[in-house]
């Protein structure tokens, strides 16, 4: 009762510019709280049918959205409410990437700094739905190594769990403002040969540390994999145009 109430304000978008329209259309209803931090939008099928809107010009419409840091897509469960502090942190990214230098050995620097602390920090917190939640993006790695767009968002997912885990959410804001960066990253390493299959096994042996509630062994093998993986670190300045 209560999605369909929620769906019940969207209606179709007069076709100008597509893909913009749906995205303001979307933008207020994510304002207005039609659906709440956390909670999972309704399918594209139904978006489609209450928009009056192609799957096709949709998908762009999500893709921006989570772009902006309004929606998250989680693999093989569906799209998701992000909190509202990334709805405001996102333009900070923008900023970043525009007027910054944000060059290889700076991404570097931040996601070592980050991520190695969070993955300290997830040993000693993590609960069991954290763990399974990172098992679960570990499995979907292992099943598209031949896949480099689904193995990406496995990949940058597997980092997001391990975040939210280490239930620091200063932390875990600063990761999701190098997120898009991070994932140009991965995507320009997954099509070297050999790179997935030592990505999996090295997502296993920090998922194993967190496990077994050893945070100095999870700071050092998320130290080692982000080392291994810097040799792909994009070299060029990025522009808001690659966050895509």
């Amino acid at each position: 009762m209560k999605r369909e109430m929620a769906t019940d304000s969207l209606t179709p978008v007069v076709r100008t510019t597509l893909t913009a329209d749906i995205c303001r259309k979307m933008v207020s209803q994510l304002i207005r709280g039609t659906w709440g931090e956390g909670e999972k939008i309704p399918a594209e099928r139904e978006l489609c049918q209450k928009l009056g809107v192609g799957r096709a010009s949709l998908r762009e419409a999500l893709k921006a959205l989570e772009i902006m840091g309004m929606i998250e897509t989680r693999l093989g469960d569906g799209t998701y409410v992000c909190k509202r502090s990334d709805f405001f942190s996102r333009p900070l990214l923008w900023a970043i990437a525009s007027s910054s230098e944000a060059d290889a050995r700076e991404l570097i620097e931040a996601r070592t700094l980050i991520e190695v602390e969070l993955a300290g920090l997830a040993a000693e917190h993590a609960t069991a739905e954290n763990l399974k939640e990172l098992g679960e993006q570990l499995d979907h790695m292992i099943r598209a190594k031949g896949n480099p767009e689904e193995f990406v968002q496995a990949d940058v997912n597997f980092h997001l769990a391990i975040g939210r885990a280490a239930s620091n959410s200063i932390l875990m804001n600063a990761l999701h403002l190098i997120r898009n960066l991070l994932q140009r990253w991965i995507l320009s390493a997954v099509n070297v040969k050999g790179v997935p299959e030592k990505a999996c096994m090295q997502h296993r042996r920090i998922l194993l540390a967190v496990k077994n509630k050893d945070g100095a062994a999870a700071r050092k093998e998320m130290r080692k994999h982000l080392h291994d993986m810097a040799a792909f670190a994009p070299e060029h300045r990025q522009t808001t145009e690659d966050l895509g």
